[in-house]
């Protein structure tokens, strides 16, 4: 067996054969259906459901794990004509569907908390918690901090134009703050096909377009403490925002929290999780 046939053996350990969901791009990986609760990862731009590696084998004994790539990352390129990441709440309910999972704890990562928050936007009652890292309220999103954001976004996509590795090289200095994080985010940012900036194109129809309602379960925001200034203006006005929410600052951290502390990420959301079980 080479090296590549034992890394594909490796992975299906961890997060499942992929399967694909009929009728769109998304490939996608359970663990495993022997566990009570379901927890579903998803992920950062430019990354793929490895980012989620320490974490699918830390909690696949104790709990159902459904990772993702999304629309246009790893395995999930085999696009149509209008295919987005608008839809990706869509696809990730008719995958709930399939399974016959009925309520999810939800972990989103910068653009995954973005794409987590529309989806329990939109289907709330199959939410069972949400916790949202290195993301921002996509329900009351700042004009101001919206127009900062688009144009740091706009200087990342320059640089990709240019070259992927000059991209991939500098964006995993913003994207992890430890140095074995900066060189695992490389390795799948690497990997992101030039092309796919066009699925992203769809996500300001996410922002400011829904209304927050009480929500009827848990939420756990925060960011690292190295991450930018923007972000922690961003966990602040959202904890102003909801304030039964609950938030945490991971010290020895940058924006992919759960990649640079996975020790200090687990550990919170082991917690976060059983306190939600507790008042169930």
């Amino acid at each position: 067996m080479d090296k590549k046939e034992k890394c594909r053996g490796s992975n299906i350990e961890k997060f499942g054969e992929p399967k694909r969901l009929g009728g769109s791009p998304i490939v996608y990986y359970l663990s495993g259906k022997e566990h009570t609760e379901w927890v579903l990862f998803l992920h950062a731009a430019f990354a793929d459901h490895n980012m989620f590696r320490t974490q699918v084998e830390y909690f696949k004994d104790k709990y159902n794990i459904f990772t993702i790539d999304i629309v246009g990352h790893g395995q999930s390129t085999d696009t149509k004509k209008g295919d987005g990441v608008d839809k990706m709440s869509e696809w990730i309910s008719d995958i709930l569907r399939a399974e016959k999972i009925e309520k999810i704890h939800i972990v989103g990562v910068s653009l995954g908390a973005v794409l987590a928050q529309d989806f329990a936007n939109r289907y709330p009652n199959a939410v069972k918690s949400l916790a949202c890292f290195g993301g921002y309220d996509i329900n009351n999103f700042d004009e101001k901090m919206q127009k900062e954001n688009g144009a740091k976004q706009m200087v990342m996509m320059l640089k990709a134009v240019f070259s992927i590795k000059w991209f991939a090289e500098e964006n995993k200095k913003i994207l992890a703050y430890m140095p074995k994080a900066q060189e695992a985010f490389y390795e799948m940012n690497i990997r992101f096909p030039k092309r796919s900036f066009l699925y992203l194109a769809s996500l300001s129809s996410m922002v400011n377009k829904h209304r927050t309602i009480k929500r009827n379960y848990p939420l756990l925001i925060g960011c690292g403490e190295h991450d930018i200034p923007m972000e922690f203006l961003a966990v602040k006005k959202w904890k102003e925002n909801e304030p039964d929410c609950e938030v945490v600052i991971f010290e020895n951290a940058g924006h992919c929290v759960n990649m640079d502390v996975p020790e200090e990420f687990n550990r919170v959301m082991e917690r976060f999780w059983g306190k939600e079980t507790l008042v169930r």
